[in-house]
């Protein structure tokens, strides 16, 4: 049922979350691993001037006697390769590492992954380390991907103990949570499996969910009937997307049927860039005899309609909404929507009849990032004239003109939620969420009071009824669910999610700016104790992503504490080509300009040094999914300012990921490496290109999933062998595969449990902590 983006700080799918292509440490958990992060210029040697010359001077730690011992295993090997692109020498002497099924690079990847786990086991502290994170990943239930239907609530949640996010339901509201899936139960062979999505009815007697194993995101879509839990007899496979920020499920409103977004057959000819092309939408109706999808008819999409033509990059997305006559077709280059290209509108009833008339609302020129659908109405977010974005209403029936419903102002307008009564918006100011209530017709505005100052998730409201719900977490204050009430004004916990027992009293978060190369402020959070002292000792670790617009609003993760209770700081900074200043702020660190991310990310790591929270032998930084552009950018351009990095399921290799599946989704974000002056920029965002021989660079943690759909492992792979070759700083380069999970999305809680451990034990070890060093 949806109404509009579900909030700002989520990983969107493909081209975003590159649980965050989003994020660093986990978002699938929120609240319990949440530690952040959904698939360039050739003239940048003007910049080095900028920079302060490198410090080559060598910071390396002594390996442990144990760690030593532990023999290495051999180089990977360079087979020659240049290509002059535009006039560019490129190097590549690992391209043979993208050769699809190489026995050569699996042989690579299963040593440095055995080496690897040898070395991290033998860190000292590293299990006591694990175990404190497990204890702190399980002081409370996560509740998340909340949905309302026929007085019912519906969740995803994971509670102490259990390994994986469930579906629960609540007959009515201060009930008691009834499971309705356990995704394991769908393993046959003990491959750890995730629900990657869930919509329900309308009418809240069904649930279409897809399940899929490995972290591949390859669901099934199966339906079940909440009353029996039993499963009707459907199952369609290549359904992609989520929950949240690509929702390929839209119900009808009767129940009847479903309209579903489906990738094409793909072929073992077809070339591997094809894989995420071609898509459609299809109707089902639950009264069909067949339940493969095979007789189902396509009514969006890829040569479906003359009067909503398709390319071949984009992805086609249907959506409905209770108490709407008409249903919506979206065309988007990347598959999130936060990106739409064209909306089409046909009638509700021509679409469940198969034979929709699409007609055109609003094309790219709009730059839709996200809209509601109430009645004849729809609402959409765009940042024409509004750098922060504003919203624009179109009637559906053609009666009136597209009118200005929510002027530009201040606030980062982030997502809309159609209530019955009013729209419900969302916004960020300085990234503190806030809510808005606009009354249909009148267009009368009240502000919802905020319980306190934090990040602002989902806003859900009730289209049968007033109000709205919506997540609210701080830097150390719980998240939990609220509800307003807009004839009282009144915002309550509705105890959907009870706090953590855990205690973050002794914590402090400030705000702070820094001064970027080009004198433009970047905000930067920073969490530690109140007890620590400002004395450039501090292990201090620097979190980065910004790409997408995808803001990392304040998030409760007590998951922190052993970082924090071993006397350090975590910083994140909310660097260009994010969102937290709406739409100019992500195309400031976009194509053209995606230089900008990394060397803010470079200036905030600098500010920690200058203003005594850490030292460079005391500085880590992480970066993952397209966060490894920052990170990789990062290591590369200023190897003397970090002691030790993180490189997550990084595309720290941008000239060569157009050519991965999920590589011309992303071209729209990064740009297209065939043309110019595409390759310009890119070339300068590609971290692995910017590596060079003899210098000493940070002790490197590279880590992939061996079924990571987003970002291949080979990028990673090729990153930590120019590393191993080029670095003579004598510290670790390592690479850790994990064979059961892909880009983290899917993950077990115990397989991020123990990736966190081995991080931070790894960071530990690199930055001198006490208890992590050889005796």
């Amino acid at each position: 049922m949806l109404s509009g983006l579900p909030g700002t700080g989520t990983q969107p799918r493909r081209s975003r979350g590159h649980n965050l292509v989003c994020a660093t440490r986990v978002f699938r958990y929120p609240d319990l691993l949440h530690r952040t992060g959904n698939r360039m210029i050739g003239s940048s040697r003007g910049f080095l001037a900028l920079l302060p010359a490198l410090a080559l001077a060598s910071r390396a730690l002594a390996s442990p006697a144990a760690l030593a011992s532990i023999p290495k295993p051999p180089p990977a090997p360079i087979i020659a390769h240049v290509s002059h692109d535009f006039g560019t020498p490129v190097t590549d002497d690992y391209r043979w590492m993208e050769k699809p099924g190489s026995k050569h690079f699996a042989a690579f990847m299963k040593v440095q992954n055995a080496y690897t786990r040898k070395v991290l086991a033998a860190i000292p502290g590293r299990q006591a380390l694990y175990e404190q994170i497990k204890r702190d990943a399980n002081v409370g239930t996560a509740v998340f991907s909340v949905t309302r239907a026929d007085n019912r609530i519906f969740y995803m949640g994971v509670a102490p103990g259990q390994n994986t996010a469930h579906l629960f339901v609540l007959d009515k509201i201060g009930g008691k949570p009834r499971l309705l899936i356990d995704p394991m139960q769908f393993s046959t062979n003990q491959i750890p499996q995730a629900l990657n999505y869930y919509f329900v009815s309308p009418n809240g007697k069904y649930v279409a969910f897809g399940v899929s194993g490995g972290g591949s995101e390859q669901a099934k879509l199966r339906v079940l009937d909440v009353a029996t839990g039993k499963l009707l007899p459907i199952g369609i496979t290549r359904i992609d997307g989520d929950d949240t920020d690509f929702p390929p499920i839209a119900w009808l409103p009767d129940s009847k049927g479903f309209i579903y977004y489906r990738l094409h057959k793909f072929g073992p000819k077809d070339p591997v860039t094809d894989f995420y092309q071609k898509s459609r939408d299809y109707l089902h109706l639950l009264s069909a005899t067949d339940g493969t999808g095979a007789t189902d008819k396509p009514v969006f999409g890829w040569k479906v309609s003359p009067a909503a033509p398709m390319t071949f990059a984009q992805d086609a997305l249907v959506v409905t909404a209770p108490h709407s006559s008409y249903a919506l077709g979206l065309f988007t280059e990347n598959e999130e929507l936060q990106s739409i290209d064209d909306i089409y509108a046909t009638k509700l009833s021509d679409l469940e009849a198969g034979t929709p008339v699409w007609h055109k609302i609003a094309g790219r020129n709009v730059q839709m990032a996200g809209f509601a659908l109430h009645g004849d109405r729809l609402d959409v977010i765009t940042p024409n004239g509004a750098p922060r974005f504003k919203v624009v209403s179109y009637d559906l029936a053609g009666s009136s003109a597209p009118k200005t419903v929510v002027p530009p102002s201040d606030d980062v307008i982030t997502s809309l939620a159609a209530g019955r009564h009013a729209l419900y918006v969302g916004a960020m100011h300085d990234g503190m969420g806030r809510i808005k209530r606009v009354a249909y017709g009148t267009g009368a505005t009240r502000s919802a009071a905020m319980p306190f100052q934090g990040g602002l998730g989902q806003i859900l409201a009730d289209p049968d009824g007033a109000g709205v719900w919506f997540h609210l977490a701080g830097w150390t204050t719980p998240s939990a669910w609220y509800d307003y009430a807009p004839a009282t004004g009144a915002v309550t916990n509705t105890n959907l999610q009870t706090p953590p027992k855990v205690s973050f009293a002794g914590i402090l978060s400030r705000e702070v700016k820094v001064v970027s190369w080009d004198g433009t402020m970047i905000p930067v959070s920073i969490i530690m104790k109140k007890t620590t002292k400002l004395d450039g000792k501090a292990p201090t670790l620097l979190i980065g992503y910004g790409s997408y617009g995808i803001t990392i609003t304040p998030f409760f993760a007590p998951t922190f504490l052993p970082w924090l209770d071993h006397g350090g700081i975590i910083a994140i900074a909310h660097v260009r080509g994010g969102g937290w200043y709406g739409d100019a702020w992500h195309k400031a660190g976009m194509k053209a300009t995606k230089i900008n991310t990394v060397f803010d990310f470079i200036a905030a790591g600098q500010y920690l040094v200058d203003h005594h929270y850490t030292s460079p032998a005391h500085l880590a930084g992480e970066g993952g999914s397209a966060g490894g552009i920052t990170i990789g950018g990062a290591v590369a351009w200023r190897p003397d300012l970090f002691a030790a990095a993180i490189d997550s399921h990084g595309d720290t290799n941008a000239l060569r990921m157009q050519f991965s599946p999920n590589g011309p989704p992303n071209e729209i974000e990064f740009g297209n490496v065939l043309k110019e002056p595409d390759f310009h920029w890119i070339y300068a965002m590609d971290a692995m290109a910017h590596i060079r021989n003899g210098v000493k660079y940070p002790a490197i943690l590279a880590v992939t999933g061996a079924n990571d759909p987003r970002v291949e492992p080979w990028e990673v792979g090729k990153f930590a062998a120019r590393l191993q070759a080029a670095s003579t700083s004598g510290r670790p380069v390592l690479l850790r595969v994990s064979y059961q999970s892909g880009h983290g999305i899917g993950s077990t809680k115990d397989q991020e449990v123990r990736s966190m451990a081995d991080q931070d034990a790894f960071l530990f070890w690199q930055l001198g902590v006490p208890g992590f060093q050889p005796k």
